[in-house]
């Protein structure tokens, strides 16, 4: 067909490109004179295909059409005009001129919201759906028989940029484009609009229609500052000043600590200034957050405003290489605003507008190898301030505020540590809202270490609205996989960098041997970390062929999706580790999370935290809450806006956590619970190496470890010779402090856990069983337990069923050859976690490992786990898997469509 195209802006120059490319040829184009020097982008494009380009300044005077006008556009004998976004009126001669007559697109689901600003109307009316109308003209505003309509959901943080370049841009490119394919091929429609739900809204070219009305509730605050973001700007009065804001969000934490009083027209209460923004509160006493403000035509982030040391940086000196990229990016300005560049000069006053916003920004990743937001667009808008901005960035600093905190510092192991020892909440450290503590013991001296913030119910609410916030509204839930990936690498960096210090804070919190934890502790959750950060752009559904449902041919594909805010409640044996293994896969996945750490070692935790923010882990993804069980744990487990839980402890405890998650939500859960690892070591064996993996698999992290070896069952003929090399071994131990590097024996994690070993000990005396070696507390300062060895061991008794999560090795006989009978004394227990064997015959080993009913099978070693290898247990001992690709299952949802 023979097209004319009347309007301007880039819309309308990438629907004239999209009609050439499907074949139909315009014949000229109309639009408006160019402003200065700087030429309508429709007129540039078109003016390249040596189209016709007409610029008009109006079509009629006094309500006439201007003949010479009307000469120029007949002069092209279109027949049909296409009107994508036209700001003038245009006379009904024209209208109705061509074959087709003319269509027009309009950014709202007509009838509702007719005229200029519908896009600001539809956000400030609260609407839930939107869309756009191509309509024919006819001498109405906006009332011609629609020809097309598309709608989507407006997403609760929404601005008119947002919708623009999600949706109205793209699709209704796209749109244009079908109904002029529909009116070639004689299929459009004419449908009257109804005048049923029919608005006019006023186009908001008056101030006044622009002032915030402060009589209302909090959305409808956010709903009418996002409907005028980013122009032209719902305004305030602020400290007597007339104040734009940008940047609004519905507020879901609690009072800021670093709240400082404004006062606002028309509010009862000052509104509360803070360092991420401005705090306006509605008639429903919830809050909306400002983050940018401008006062006196002057751009600013909300927090900054009147606060001390506010005065302008000094202008970074450039590198000859940073000048460079700045004379790059002045010709970029030049070519998007097609006028000479100086240093003061504007981007908006010169007449950019949002899609330029875009455009600017990924050619600054092209030019500067680095990444802006559209937020730091509008932070700088004077050419010397975007290109400091820049430059900031090029050196590695982000525009934040430096991190700060109120450190714990002690020195230990030969250097200085610094941790924090508050709740870390939406990328802050903060105190519990309930004013309580936890006192951290050294279990090597008996000594307070420091106290750390207890976590209330509140706090608990506070960090799952900062992680919801973070997954549905925040940079985490739009960041890309593969970017996501970067910064846990990062993390894992960082975390290897502080490993000495991550180490010593794990030896002194929990009483690790130091080169364990630097190996164990800390070695592999740094690999869980890199290796769940390269699974991170790995992670995709399928597509599946199925049965067509005839005549159609179907297509089903499936997406896997993050489930959302995760809850975890992790164990005191392995503080850093068992965070690792969980959060690791969790982050990867792409889901937020709050973590509350056993409440005796929560330290290493914290100092992840801190390291969290310098990798770059935007605010609310990671939130650490130490705390009791009963509390903190209990409210997280409740939370309905939990959707997953992952626990690592006690059987007991986590029937009552799962109980919790069915009543509540009805949350997915995994859990990995107690276990009795039976450990069978036949007479064919390696002795020498079945002796060296029984002391490891009993001793290992002083017996504080989830998979320890629970009951040894040696066969009769090498029972005594086992039980001999084993006490002869442990003699030699070295039992003292973690951090000296000749020991290999530390004290257990904390009082009560070692009255509970002592207990268990004299059970198993008072059943009979034999103690070989061990059996007391050791007569010094800290919570330190010999090795002990029980043998004579019979199925009934407590010490044979029961876990003692301590390094009491507890020894049974069976009989020679008896390879079925051992086999069902070893699963005749609820547990099912680990399990050994230790055989030189490689059939007896495939058979035993293959009839052991426990999730990890060890053949002729013991303790060794893997990153890439999945872990978890059956039965009481819980379900769902940690490490490798199984444990991202835990974390994602399957949609299929």
């Amino acid at each position: 067909m023979r097209v004319a195209i009347i309007g301007q802006s880039t819309f309308a120059g990438e629907v004239y490109k999209q009609l050439v490319k499907d074949g139909h040829k315009i014949v000229g184009v109309f639009t408006v004179p160019d402003q200065g020097s700087r030429e309508d982008p429709l007129a540039s494009i078109a003016a390249a295909d040596n189209v016709a380009v007409f610029k008009f300044k109006s079509w009629r005077k006094k309500g006439v059409a201007l003949p010479e006008v009307l000469e120029a556009y007949r002069s092209v004998d279109p027949e049909l005009n296409v009107m994508p976004f036209c700001s003038q009126f245009i006379p009904m001669e024209v209208i109705n001129h061509p074959k087709h007559r003319s269509i027009c697109y309009h950014p709202s689901i007509l009838p509702r919201h007719r005229g200029a600003s519908s896009i600001n109307w539809t956000l400030m009316s609260g609407d839930k759906r939107t869309g756009f109308s191509i309509f024919w003209a006819d001498d109405g505003l906006d009332t011609g028989p629609i020809l097309l309509q598309k709608e989507c959901d407006v997403e609760p943080n929404d601005t008119v940029d947002s919708l623009y370049n999600r949706f109205m841009y793209p699709e209704g490119i796209t749109g244009m484009a079908e109904a002029v394919r529909l009116i070639d091929q004689g299929k459009a429609p004419r449908i009257v609009q109804s005048e049923e739900g029919a608005t006019y809204d006023a186009m908001l070219n008056k101030t006044h229609l622009c002032r915030l009305a402060l009589d209302q509730t909090a959305q409808a605050l956010h709903d009418f500052v996002r409907g005028m973001d980013s122009a032209p700007g719902a305004w305030v009065i602020m400290d007597g000043k007339e104040t734009k804001l940008y940047g609004s969000k519905l507020w879901s934490g609690g009072a800021p600590s670093d709240a400082r009083e404004v006062p606002i027209e028309g509010l009862s209460s000052p509104a509360l200034l803070h360092k991420d923004g401005l705090l306006i509160p509605g008639i429903d006493g919830a809050q909306v957050n400002v983050s940018r403000i401008s006062v006196d035509g002057k751009m600013m982030a909300a927090g900054k405003y009147g606060a001390a040391g506010g005065a302008e940086a000094e202008a970074l000196e450039l590198t000859e290489h940073e000048l460079k990229v700045a004379a790059q990016l002045k010709d970029t300005w030049k070519a998007i605003l097609n006028i000479d560049v100086q240093d003061d000069t504007d981007f908006f006053k010169a007449g950019a507008g949002s899609m330029d916003v875009v455009r600017l920004v990924e050619e600054v990743k092209e030019k500067a190898e680095v990444s802006l937001e559209n937020e730091d667009i509008f932070m700088a808008t004077m050419f010397s301030e975007f290109i400091q901005a820049v430059v900031v960035r090029m050196r590695g600093g982000d525009g934040k505020p430096v991190f700060t905190f109120d450190a714990v510092k002690i020195t230990a192991n030969k250097m200085e540590l610094e941790f924090p020892h508050q709740l870390f909440i939406n990328g802050q450290f903060v105190n519990a809202t309930g004013g309580k503590t936890l006192k951290t013991i050294n279990p090597a001296t008996e000594e307070l270490i420091c106290e750390v913030q207890s976590a209330s119910k509140e706090d608990v609410d506070t960090a799952v609205n900062a992680a919801h916030a973070a997954f549905y509204d925040g940079e985490w839930g739009r960041m890309n996989a593969r970017d996501r990936g970067t910064l846990l690498f990062r993390l894992a960096d960082l975390m290897d960098q502080h490993k000495e210090e991550l180490a010593t804070l794990e030896s002194l919190d929990s009483g690790a041997v130091y080169m364990v934890a630097l190996k164990t502790h800390v070695g592999m959750s740094v690999d869980t970390w890199r290796y769940f950060a390269g699974w991170c752009d790995k992670i995709h559904g399928s597509t599946i062929p199925i049965n067509n449902a005839r005549p159609n041919h179907n297509l089903t594909i499936t997406k896997k999706l993050p489930i959302g805010v995760v809850g975890l409640v992790t164990p005191w044996n392995y503080p850093l580790m068992m965070l690792s293994w969980k959060m690791a896969a969790c982050l990867a996945a792409g889901n937020t999370v709050v973590i509350k750490p056993a409440q005796v070692s929560p330290l290493t935790a914290l100092k992840f935290a801190e390291l969290s923010v310098k990798a770059g882990i935007p605010p609310g993804v990671i939130n650490v809450l130490p705390g009791t069980g009963s509390v903190c744990g209990q409210a997280l487990a409740d939370h309905l806006l939990v959707r997953k839980f992952g626990f690592t402890g006690s059987t007991p405890v986590g029937k009552i956590i799962m109980k919790s998650c069915a009543e509540s939500n009805l949350k997915k859960v995994s859990l990995e619970l107690g276990g009795k690892s039976p450990f069978l070591i036949f007479a064919d064996c390696d002795l020498e190496k079945a002796v060296r993996m029984g002391l490891s698999s009993v001793f290992f992290n002083k017996g504080e470890n989830c998979i320890a070896a629970g009951r040894l069952f040696v066969e009769d003929s090498i029972h005594d010779e086992f039980v001999k090399r084993v006490v002869s071994e442990c003699k030699k131990i070295v039992i003292g402090d973690p951090l000296d590097r000749n020991t290999t024996h530390g004290p257990q994690n904390h009082l009560a856990h070692l009255n509970k070993l002592i207990d268990y000990i004299a059970t198993g005396i008072k059943e009979g069983a034999k103690l070989e070696y061990g059996g007391h507390r050791l007569d010094r300062k800290g919570y330190f337990l010999e090795p002990t060895v029980f043998t004579g061991v019979e199925d009934n008794m407590y010490i044979a069923k029961e876990e003692s999560f301590g390094p009491i090795m507890i020894i049974s006989k069976f009989p020679n050859g008896d390879v079925d009978g051992v086999i069902r004394r070893a699963n005749d227990t609820e547990f099912g976690l680990a399990s050994g064997v230790m055989t030189n015959d490689l059939s007896r080993a495939l058979y035993v490992s293959d009839r052991l009913d426990a999730g990890t099978c060890f053949v002729n070693t013991y303790n060794k786990t893997d990153v890439a290898a999945p872990f978890g247990g059956f039965k009481q001992s819980g379900f769902g898997k940690d490490l490798g690709e199984d444990a991202l299952n835990e974390y994602l949802k399957t949609k299929t469509i």
